[in-house]
């Protein structure tokens, strides 16, 4: 745990954030970017000052239930981002184009991409990959879109990569460094870097000229991102990567309350005369 904020909304952002301004503050300011899934908590995220909100592909396991990330679809990540951009007050949103929307042709990533971002109300997409995936970031950025890239462990890429596993270590960092390379080079405005060696994600920021965000990724990069259910400990006795930090209890607390109600209607006691009309 740590020291909570001397208030709520601790460094509110008085302005909607642009891609911009997150790009002015590299090297010497870091951001903070959280997943959300919906417009409840999307506002409480935007109320406690997060730059950056990502409605991340990552609902499939913590809304949904499914076992992989490969399993959602278009139309549930668009009805959850357009929720999200509700509640996200000045917060940039970024949403993830989920698996088997954009791999196929730069026209489908297009397509793809734009009807997203009308639907939901978003200002950008991320997308997984790096080499193989930059002439898709080309093609959005020709079509004027902002894109957020994403390398290193790609979870829509889990079974390729042989499982959940550190990306970049000794030799393989090479591959790291051209997939950042040609991210960049695709016109990428930030990129994600997913369990990578902390050493080798801040000698790459060092000479990025794109914010870095992290996760698993050491403290170097320009900003960090986790899934607020790892984060708060949506889930008390579920799994948490060691990357995630417990920044609050909030499935215990929701236990509690929901226990609390129970015991209540149970035993009389709600709702009360004062509850009555």
């Amino acid at each position: 745990m740590t020291d909570k904020p001397d208030s709520v909304g601790y460094l509110v952002p008085t302005k909607k954030i642009r891609v911009s301004d997150l790009q002015a503050r590299k090297g010497h300011e870091p951001w903070a970017m959280l997943t959300a899934y919906d417009y409840a908590t999307a506002k409480a995220f935007s109320e406690a000052g997060i730059e950056c909100i990502l409605v991340g592909d990552s609902a499939a396991n913590v809304v949904f239930g499914y076992e992989s990330t490969t399993q959602i679809s278009f139309d549930e990540m668009a009805f959850i981002g357009a929720a999200v951009v509700r509640g996200a007050g000045n917060a940039l949103v970024i949403v993830d184009l989920p698996f088997g929307t954009y791999e196929a042709s730069n026209e489908q990533a297009v397509k793809s991409a734009t009807t997203m971002l009308a639907r939901t109300g978003a200002h950008m997409v991320k997308l997984e990959g790096g080499v193989r995936i930059a002439p898709r970031i080309k093609a959005l950025k020709d079509a004027g879109l902002a894109v957020c890239a994403h390398v290193g462990f790609t979870p829509q890429s889990v079974n390729s990569l042989g499982g959940f596993k550190v990306q970049g270590r000794g030799d393989a960092g090479a591959q790291v460094r051209a997939d950042v390379e040609a991210v960049v080079d695709a016109g990428a405005d930030m990129v994600v870097f997913e369990m990578v060696p902390a050493a080798l994600a801040k000698a790459i920021t060092a000479s990025c000229p794109i914010p870095t965000i992290g996760i698993g990724a050491g403290g170097a990069t320009d900003a960090q991102v986790l899934v607020w259910h790892d984060m708060a400990a949506m889930f008390p006795d579920g799994h948490r990567p060691k990357f995630t930090h417990v920044f609050g209890e909030v499935g215990a607390s929701l236990v509690d309350a929901a226990a609390s109600y129970k015991q209540a209607v149970t035993e009389g006691n709600f709702p009360a005369e004062r509850h009555e009309f």
